[in-house]
C-alpha cells in the first residue's frame, strides 16, 4: 500500500464524489436522462459505484479492478455529459462552455486512471 499521493487523491475524489450522490441526490437526478429508466436507483448505484471504486484504488490487491471500474464508469457517464448538452433543461443551468470542457476531461480522467496500470 506504498502508492504515490496522487492515487490517494483520484480515490479522495472518487469518494467524496460518491458521496456527494446522498448529500445532494436532486442535483444528480436533475441531469439524468429522460430515456434513462429508475432515475433515483441509478444515481444510487451510481454514488455506490463510485465510493467503492474509489476505496479499490486503496488496495494492490483491487487498484488494477478498480481502475478498469473507474474507466468503464466514466465511459457510461459519457451519456450523461452529451445528454447535458441536447437543451437548456438538460444542461441544469450549466454554461454550455462548461458542458463541452467536460467531454474532453472525462477522457483526461480515463487517462489518469489508465496511467497507475
Amino acid at each position: 500500500m506504498n502508492f504515490p499521493w496522487h492515487l490517494y487523491l483520484m480515490a479522495a475524489m472518487y469518494i467524496v464524489a460518491g458521496v456527494m450522490h446522498f448529500i445532494k441526490p436532486k442535483a444528480y437526478l436533475r441531469i439524468m436522462p429522460q430515456y434513462l429508466p429508475s432515475h433515483k436507483f441509478l444515481v444510487t448505484l451510481s454514488g455506490i459505484t463510485e465510493i467503492v471504486l474509489g476505496i479499490g484504488l486503496c488496495f494492490s490487491v483491487t487498484k488494477d479492478i478498480a481502475i478498469y471500474g473507474i474507466i468503464l464508469m466514466l465511459s457510461v457517464f459519457l451519456l450523461v455529459h452529451f445528454y447535458m448538452l441536447s437543451g437548456e433543461k438538460a444542461s441544469a443551468g450549466i454554461p454550455k462552455w462548461i458542458l463541452i470542457l467536460r467531454i474532453p476531461l472525462q477522457f483526461g480522467l480515463m487517462y489518469w486512471a489508465y496511467w497507475y496500470l
